[in-house]
């Protein structure tokens, strides 16, 4: 083994992990210091030059002659005598440059010095990496998946570098197997015992708001501003927007001619439902907004309990409520407000009705809450509805929703007679 062969195994580390000229140097000075301390003991009077060029490196020792049998350090003198058998021009006070050959050192120690050498190397790599991706969090990464596991995928960047996507930062339908590309956002970086760990993620908002700014040159050059991003990955999400220019529309601009923004988007997030809405701040306008396509009647706000009552005619409670509740549920995350949503009481007083509550000692108090939570405060709002959509809305039994049913048409039956 030659310095060749340590500095050539250095070199490929240079060539695929880009580390700069300086830094290769210092590491490979460090450690063949190591090693001549070992030795000699010091390593003052020594020259190491590594040439990262051509692959090579030499070592030379000084050492300054003195007259024979005047020798008080071995180290740093030597007799004249035996300086002149190398060249017999040199004179005493001169110094005598000796070249150091990985052989003087010894098999194992070279053995020793290259096990440092790739340690070295392996935490400048670890290093490089993290802070290569801690600069980078928020940004979009594709890479190709390498590994797909129960709770993570692994995927490896072009060059080289592992990155997981655990299973809970995937949209629930994305299926990869190995040798697909993907597309997530850089989530955090890590380290864990030594070694960087980055975290994507396609259900983070910022996954979303990213895609946003790469379709819609608009946001890219800060003319539209993405307010606030709520999300339920693969289902649906609401984006507030905001223009500081009158004369550009930003949701016509985020949506584009025919929908030729979104689409994209839209595809890349497993057909996810993307509502984009203008911000304001003017919260009445604002909550209407929010639960487009659903129109309200009326609302109430209370600022000390952080809640809105929103009231609406009979066919638009099921819009505002969504399927299986995302809409209002997504609404009153945009909003920053809890959003409960009621019929219009106006609308339907010359429709015979009955609250809920009226109910209490028939129907569970916990069932009761479960589907006011939802906007069916009445049995008529109940009854208006396929008890499968009610059961699915209000996350209850379909038994029991039927059980609901059977009593409130009891109730209506004996009114009627």
């Amino acid at each position: 083994m030659n310095s060749i062969e340590l500095i050539d195994s250095f070199s490929e580390f240079k060539e695929f992990k880009n580390i700069d000229r300086p830094t290769m140097m210092k590491v490979l000075e460090d450690v063949f210091r190591t090693l001549l301390k070992k030795k000699y003991g010091s390593t003052d009077n020594f020259d190491i030059i590594v040439n990262t060029d051509k692959g090579d490196l030499e070592i030379w020792r000084r050492r300054e002659i003195v007259e024979n049998g005047a020798v008080e350090d071995e180290l740093t003198q030597v007799e004249l005598a035996e300086a002149i058998k190398t060249d017999a021009d040199y004179s005493v006070g001169d110094e005598l440059y000796e070249e150091v050959t990985l052989a003087s050192f010894g098999r194992r120690s070279v053995l020793a010095a290259r096990q440092t050498l790739a340690s070295r190397v392996m935490e400048l790599e670890k290093d490089d990496v993290y802070k290569k991706y801690k600069d980078r969090v928020g940004d979009i990464i594709s890479g190709e998946v390498y590994q797909v596991w129960k709770k993570e995928i692994l995927i490896l960047d072009d060059d080289g570098n592992e990155l997981l996507l655990p299973k809970s930062e995937q949209i629930r339908t994305d299926f990869y197997k190995k040798g697909d590309t993907l597309r997530a956002v850089i989530k955090k970086v890590d380290m864990r015992n030594s070694s960087p760990v980055i975290i994507l993620s396609r259900t983070d908002p910022a996954f979303l708001a990213k895609l946003m700014e790469n379709e819609v040159p608009e946001i890219f050059d800060g003319l539209i501003t993405i307010k606030k991003i709520v999300r339920e990955p693969g289902e649906k999400a609401k984006v507030a927007v905001e223009s500081y220019d009158d004369r550009i529309d930003p949701v016509g601009a985020c949506v584009g001619m025919k929908g030729s923004r979104i689409h994209g988007i839209v595809r890349e997030l497993k057909n996810e439902n993307i509502d984009i809405v203008n911000y304001t701040n003017n919260l009445n306008l604002y909550v209407q907004r929010a639960l487009a396509p659903a129109k309200i009647d009326s609302l109430n706000i209370n600022e000390n309990t952080k809640q809105i009552s929103v009231y609406l005619k009979p066919d638009q409670v099921s819009l505002a409520i969504g399927k299986r509740g995302l809409n209002i549920k997504l609404a009153s995350k945009l909003v920053g407000y809890e959003i409960d949503v009621y019929r219009d009481t106006v609308e339907a007083q010359d429709e015979f009705d009955i609250d809920l509550e009226e109910f209490a000692d028939e129907i569970d108090a916990w069932v009761i809450e479960m589907l006011k939570a939802v906007g069916y405060d009445t049995a008529r709002s109940i009854l208006d509805v396929d008890p499968l959509e009610v059961a699915k809305r209000a996350d209850l039994e379909e038994e029991t929703v039927f059980d609901v049913v059977n009593i409130l048409k009891a109730e209506f039956d004996a009114e009627k007679e």
